[in-house]
């Protein structure tokens, strides 16, 4: 009797500290998401205004009908620039999203960072409104940003510690990771 008191206290206890002392900084994830669309922004913006420049150059004005490189190039523009405005949209989303705290019993949501156990490892994922494939080490950690339109983050949703989650394997079949932590 004694022994399971001692261990359910024990499972409290590190239950406590994982929460308190190894719990992920939902900042330093944003900041760092943030840092990569910036970047990406950056990246495309010059391409877009690079396509631009060259579909109004004298050198792209077409010598016969079939000449259609200045209309390619503008078309490149216009998808680039179209681009860019997807990841200001994501910018303007990140910045203003709310990181809520997570009880362990609490459904996963938008802002979660999930911890899945795979065979040997844990994954780390965040649940983000869009963006999703994003790639960071955070404290760490790496972590992978999911949305809820993806299949995993559609299965993450209204999840919570202890449910399993199906991902296909190497050869074709789904298999089960239980979900470890919400933070």
């Amino acid at each position: 009797m004694r022994h399971t008191f001692v261990r359910r206290e024990l499972k409290t206890v590190a239950a406590h500290f994982t929460q308190y002392f190894l719990s992920v900084n939902k900042t330093a994830i944003r900041d760092a998401i943030l840092a990569q669309l910036r970047a990406e922004l950056a990246l495309q913006a010059g391409a877009a205004q690079m396509a631009r420049d060259e579909a109004i150059s004298e050198e792209s004005r077409a010598e016969s009908k079939y000449d259609t490189h200045g209309q390619e190039a503008a078309y490149l523009a216009e998808g680039q620039a179209k681009l860019a405005g997807e990841i200001e949209t994501s910018l303007a989303l990140y910045a203003g999203l709310p990181l809520p705290a997570f009880a362990p019993d609490s459904v996963i949501a938008l802002g979660a960072v999930i911890e899945l156990a795979t065979r040997s490892r844990s994954s780390w994922y965040f649940l983000g409104p869009r963006a999703g494939g994003i790639e960071l080490c955070v404290a760490g950690r790496d972590i992978l940003v999911l949305t809820p339109q993806s299949p995993l983050g559609r299965q993450f949703l209204g999840k919570r510690v202890g449910d399993t989650v199906q991902m296909p394997g190497r050869s074709g079949a789904s298999t089960g990771h239980k979900i470890l932590t919400v933070e």
